[in-house]
């Protein structure tokens, strides 16, 4: 059975009112020694704090709920980082959710887990919700941000790198060393990939480089994208010269897979990644990169939630920088 605060007043000899202020961490009343024996006791008993019980007490949750998507990519980790390190430094807990890779019920379960659970807030993570779903989440009234999309219904407060940007300043460092055959590997079809395709456009159009809709694929920005996009660009005819992964594990996939096809990267081939993790740096060759803010976009999620001013809850498209690496060269 597990201890009480009434088990800790009996053993203390102190009042319940005095040991439940004690535990709660409220000043004044009691001394250092009367603090330090209840601290004693609670550890002795093995006492744990209720957090539901205090929640429903004080009407005032402490828990923020943030729902995942199964993406498997590791880029997540990094945004998990900045909401644990806010989250720590306001005393508040965090419950995590996965939501499948674009799965209508997963999603609806997550959400009904966090929504009954009475969160503060809700931070999703790289999840594009449907219609139904959006509804329900609506309804709940609990304040809520998505991180790493940009897609939400009117009024949502999102937090991004500016994927238009990623897709154009991509494809320009490529031209800028005389790459003219560029493929855009691994993007999905949301808001996110659809914005990376305009900027790589965009960017062949400013340079007078004709569109090739046979230089683009599709996907989830996976390992096995990248394998695929190599055996349609390569294996029977170098159709490229250089192609930029929508993740770090698509052109990871492609430069194993080239190789395994005997093209070296960067001499026959050069490979930039979208993401820019630790992944990129580990790998051999070094992985030129577009290195994406994660842990900031995390950070400002979990901040945007903690904001009182309503003023100042707007979307952000965050900025991110291209660090050189070793899988690219100038023609």
């Amino acid at each position: 059975m597990k201890a009480t605060i009434k088990d800790i007043a009996k053993k203390t000899n102190l009042s319940v009112a005095t040991v439940s202020r004690i535990l709660n961490n409220k000043t004044g009343f009691y001394s250092e020694k009367s603090a330090a024996k209840v601290h004693q006791a609670a550890d002795e008993l093995g006492y744990q704090k209720n957090s539901s019980a205090v929640e429903l007490v004080t009407q005032k949750s402490r828990v923020v709920a943030v729902i995942i998507s199964s993406t498997k990519t590791n880029f997540a980790s990094h945004i998990i980082d900045g909401v644990q390190k806010v989250a720590f430094a306001n005393d508040l807990n965090v419950i995590f959710l996965y939501a499948g890779e674009n799965n209508e019920e997963l999603q609806k379960k997550a959400l009904e887990t966090a929504i009954e659970r009475s969160v503060m807030g809700i931070i999703m993570v790289a999840i594009e919700l449907d219609g139904n779903n959006l509804d329900y989440l609506q309804q709940s009234r609990i304040p809520y941000v998505l991180l790493s999309t940009a897609h939400g219904p009117n009024g949502s407060t999102f937090i991004t790198t500016d994927n238009y940007q990623l897709g154009y300043k991509t494809t320009k460092y490529l031209i800028s060393r005389g790459h003219k055959r560029i493929g855009l590997i691994g993007n999905d079809l949301s808001d996110t990939g659809t914005e990376r395709l305009r900027g790589y456009k965009d960017a062949l159009h400013e340079a007078k480089i004709m569109f090739n809709p046979d230089f683009v694929t599709t996907g989830h920005f996976t390992y096995e994208n990248g394998v695929d996009a190599i055996n349609k660009l390569c294996k029977e005819s170098q159709q490229v010269t250089g192609l930029i992964g929508g993740s770090d594990m698509v052109a990871i996939g492609m430069i194993n897979r080239a190789k395994d096809l005997g093209l070296a990267v960067p001499a026959d081939l050069s490979v930039m990644s979208l993401d820019g993790t630790e992944l990129t740096k580990l790998y051999r060759p070094i992985i030129t990169s577009a290195i994406q803010p994660f842990e900031e976009i995390g950070k400002k999620g979990m901040e945007h939630l903690l904001e009182n001013n309503e003023d100042s809850k707007h979307s952000q498209l965050l900025s991110f920088k291209i660090e050189d690496g070793e899988s690219t060269r100038k023609l």
